[in-house]
């Protein structure tokens, strides 16, 4: 009996060494995961979940929805462009990537397309707060058919640049909230067809 105690309390010593460890290492960054946005573990939890069940990094950081079948690329493209005019998000471009590939492949290639919306205002304050922020400028829409003839409604997920990081100041999260939010009914309507 007293052996099985003393192996018991040897097994626990061992045990405690890498939970000390990993106090140690971590201890810096306690306060600095508390000086992030509320939001913060939520957003990576979700990131890390679909990164987890899916194994594709990409998946892990886009909204997306499914076009609702028996509506053709001409109707999703006329309720994007109402929505996004309706929202008073401007289209600053489109890029047929789907002919860019034929035209240098000479195959067909599924449809593919890329639709850019800005409002310069909003940008200016968020490059003025972080010049990272350029990288999401300007907002893309995706218009994308997969191999079954699908269609899909894909944007980057703004929760991480939202919540991510330190908490934005109420100005600019009111802004970045708005493009966020622009941008996914954007993505909804488009996928229903509702003007």
């Amino acid at each position: 009996m007293k052996t099985v105690r003393n192996l018991l309390a040897l097994a626990g010593v061992f045990l405690m060494i890498p939970v000390i460890y990993l106090a140690f290492v971590l201890a810096p960054y306690v306060s600095q995961f508390q000086a992030l946005d509320e939001g913060a573990a939520r957003v990576y939890l979700t990131m890390a979940r679909t990164v987890l069940s899916s194994g594709d990094a990409a998946e892990a950081t886009v909204y997306k929805r499914r076009v609702e079948p028996g509506l053709g690329i001409d109707e999703v493209e006329e309720t994007l462009r109402f929505v996004a005019n309706e929202l008073n998000v401007r289209n600053v471009g489109e890029l047929p990537m789907y002919l860019e590939v034929q035209a240098l492949t000479g195959e067909a290639f599924p449809f593919l397309k890329i639709y850019m919306f800005c409002d310069a205002g909003i940008a200016s304050r968020m490059v003025t707060y972080s010049s990272a922020m350029a990288a999401y400028l300007p907002c893309r829409i995706v218009l994308q058919e997969d191999a079954d003839g699908n269609l899909w409604l894909m944007t980057l997920n703004l929760d991480l640049m939202i919540h991510g990081g330190k908490p934005l100041p109420e100005d600019l999260l009111k802004d970045a909230l708005f493009v966020r939010d622009s941008l996914n009914e954007i993505i909804d309507r488009a996928a229903t067809g509702a003007f």
